[in-house]
């Protein structure tokens, strides 16, 4: 693929900063205007004409119709930077805009203090309510240590593909990182809208999930490092010092990270979970940390600024990304 322009990486940074400052100023964007929704609409459209018969090689086909619209409508945005009537910072601007779509940071923390908020003021059938909108499990009978674990358990996931996968994304691939971008959170959605192992997904989503197992894999075992980062950050900024061991975060991970049915998501809840010292718990399905105690509504809170402090850890490092792959590329 030939880009219409190549973006220096200063303007590659300063897209990459100003996407984290509107992902973290402002709400997400309707649903008209929401690249993401863009893909989930074409993905509930290919979904409905799934046909009976050959649904792998339809799964297939499916991901890669998908991953082309949304390749499409990045480059499309990289086409405005080569017509001269738009000036350069609306160009940036608006490619700022399509960036701050592929990850999430606001998001989550929101959805961690919503349920925290409910736990701490004892509102038990709202914060089970609440869960049930980030959480596939029956979230009707959980007490408070089990709908602080699924919330902490859910946000330190979604910390890989919801925010630190598209960021590496983009930086390592450079003036083509918005597309590989695009491309990862194509994917990404096709896993949360297919990729399931009940009879209707199983064969129809296997390519889907799969794939974004792959681009998940390498993120998701970094993802101890920003943890840690993040802990440390939040122990001292916080004055959490006696509850926070940062490097229980790699410790945890590199014992626990496999112990999940994903082979990617034991890896950032085992972490969070070491750092915090608490026991992770899915009933029936897995178990992190189970010589620590179980975490209440203080862990939630805390979970959610470890993940936002390691956001800003992740961005700093793709922009550092950013500068190095140019350096090594005129050395």
């Amino acid at each position: 693929m030939i880009l219409p322009v190549q973006l220096v990486p200063e303007e590659l940074a300063v897209i990459l900063f100003l996407a984290f400052f509107l992902d973290l100023a402002l709400n997400e964007p309707p649903f008209a205007v929401h690249p993401v929704v863009w893909m989930g609409n074409l993905i509930g459209k290919l979904k409905k004409a799934a046909p009976s018969e050959y649904r792998k090689a339809y799964g297939v086909l499916m991901a890669l119709v998908t991953i082309t619209f949304a390749a499409a409508i990045a480059y499309a945005v990289l086409l405005l930077f080569s017509i001269e009537a738009i000036p350069r910072i609306i160009s940036i601007f608006i490619a700022a805009y399509f960036l701050k779509a592929t990850f999430s940071v606001r998001c989550l923390f929101e959805a961690a203090q919503e349920i925290r908020g409910k736990l701490e003021t004892g509102k038990m059938d709202e914060a089970r309510q609440g869960l049930s909108m980030y959480v596939s499990r029956n979230t009707s009978k959980l007490d408070e240590n089990h709908i602080s674990s699924a919330i902490i358990e859910t946000v330190s996931e979604n910390f890989v593909d919801g925010i630190l996968t598209p960021l590496l994304f983009y930086a390592v691939f450079g003036p083509y990182g918005l597309i590989a971008a695009y491309i990862f959170k194509a994917t990404s959605t096709l896993d949360s809208m297919v990729g399931y192992k009940d009879e209707r997904h199983l064969q129809m989503g296997w390519f889907s999930a799969r794939l974004d197992d792959v681009f998940n894999w390498i993120p998701a075992r970094l993802s101890m490092f920003f943890i840690f980062l993040g802990s440390v950050i939040v122990g001292f900024s916080l004055k959490s010092y006696k509850r926070v061991n940062p490097a229980g975060a790699i410790q945890l991970a590199l014992s626990d990270g496999l112990k999940t049915p994903s082979p990617n998501s034991g890896y950032p809840m085992s972490s969070v979970a070491g750092a915090l010292r608490i026991r992770l718990e899915k009933p029936n399905t897995y178990v992190l940390g189970e010589n620590y105690v179980y975490p209440v509504y203080e862990d939630v809170r805390l979970t959610a600024w470890i993940v936002m402090a390691s956001s800003f850890v992740a961005v700093a490092a793709s922009a550092l990304i950013i500068y190095g792959i140019d350096f090594l590329t005129l050395g």
